[in-house]
């Protein structure tokens, strides 16, 4: 598997409170990015398009599951469209906006995203990138 997994993490893992519920609101968001349950566990689930990279889980050490502040997590989305669905889908299951679809100057031209704090209120985000952007604004560099 890690031979043809391009991520540079092996997976993440999220804490919830509330793992029945979490699971169903990660199951529904993360689909509109062509995500679904690679693995299960009693208590965790892995989600991911083709390996178990987002995992969401009640704390192994039976303590409550807390923010991290200043993290987030942040999917890949293929297109504006999908930024859109993910919000759309994210807020319709119960997640709060934390930041509405559109593009983000300070972030780079490229960028194209959203943020959504989920049931427990783990900060999420879903980004577009668009390489178009990105080959001309570095072709215009190299030529510039």
């Amino acid at each position: 598997m890690s031979e043809t997994n391009p991520s540079i993490l092996s997976h993440v893992s999220i804490g919830t409170n509330d793992f029945d519920a979490a699971s169903a609101f990660y199951a529904k968001v993360l689909a509109t990015l062509g995500c679904r349950e690679i693995m299960r566990h009693p208590g965790a689930v892995a989600f991911g398009r083709e390996y178990p990279e987002f995992w969401v889980q009640t704390p192994i050490n039976g303590q409550p599951a807390t923010l991290g502040n200043g993290s987030h997590f942040g999917f890949v989305a293929p297109d504006k469209a999908s930024v859109h669905a993910f919000h759309e889908a994210a807020l319709a299951a119960g997640g709060k906006d934390d930041g509405q679809p559109g593009p983000r100057p300070d972030y780079g031209e490229p960028y194209y995203g959203c943020f959504v704090r989920d049931l427990d209120g783990h900060k999420i985000e879903a980004a577009f990138w668009d390489m178009a952007l990105m080959l001309a604004g570095a072709a215009q560099h190299d030529h510039g």
